[in-house]
């Protein structure tokens, strides 16, 4: 009989901590996908991914949360166009064969409320390795028009391109890339 209550104890422990965990969707005009590389040895190269779309789940008290993001390599901009269709061939992103970067994150890490480390993997060229976005800024909000929590950051990965088989240009153009990650999500309804 004494174990029939400690497992209806664990169980509606368990529920209570899953109803905690509370579901968002990555607003794309508030979320930005940006990459990092230095150029032939002199400028930094900078580029932008404009469609994106994803969702999160954060229970701050479990201390857990799951964030899976995908980003569409065709709206890759440069601001130069030729550079752009240059990137998106097959000497780069391969948009042809692979139009999508993903990123699953399935490991957080908090200080307090604030995300400060989100681990998974990034899906690049079709390879899936591990990656870890670190937070240099997170925080939360009720959005006054919408009446929905928002949560939002900016997070940082270095990432090793040949890992993922994109070698053209090595050793000329690094193979460390940084990609930064500036995102907001509304609460689900």
């Amino acid at each position: 009989m004494h174990r029939k209550w400690i497992l209806a104890g664990l169980l509606a422990a368990t529920s209570f901590a899953q109803a905690q965990s509370l579901n968002f969707n990555v607003d794309p005009s508030h979320t930005f996908a940006n990459f990092e590389v230095r150029h032939n040895g002199t400028s930094t190269l900078r580029g932008r991914f404009d469609k994106k779309e994803g969702t999160v789940s954060l229970d701050r008290a479990a201390k857990t949360g799951k964030a899976e993001i995908t980003i569409d390599v065709n709206s890759l901009s440069t601001g130069v166009l030729p550079l752009d269709a240059h990137l998106k061939n097959k000497d780069f992103f391969n948009a042809p064969e692979f139009p999508t970067i993903k990123f699953v994150g399935d490991k957080f890490s908090f200080d307090g409320d604030k995300v400060t480390v989100v681990s998974g993997t990034l899906t690049l060229l079709g390879k899936t390795q591990p990656a870890t976005l670190k937070a240099t800024f997170f925080n939360c909000y009720e959005h006054n028009r919408l009446k929905r929590e928002v949560c939002g950051g900016d997070f940082e990965a270095t990432i090793v391109r040949s890992a993922y088989g994109m070698t053209n240009g090595l050793p000329r153009i690094p193979d460390e890339v940084t990609i930064k990650i500036q995102i907001e999500a509304i609460r689900a309804e």
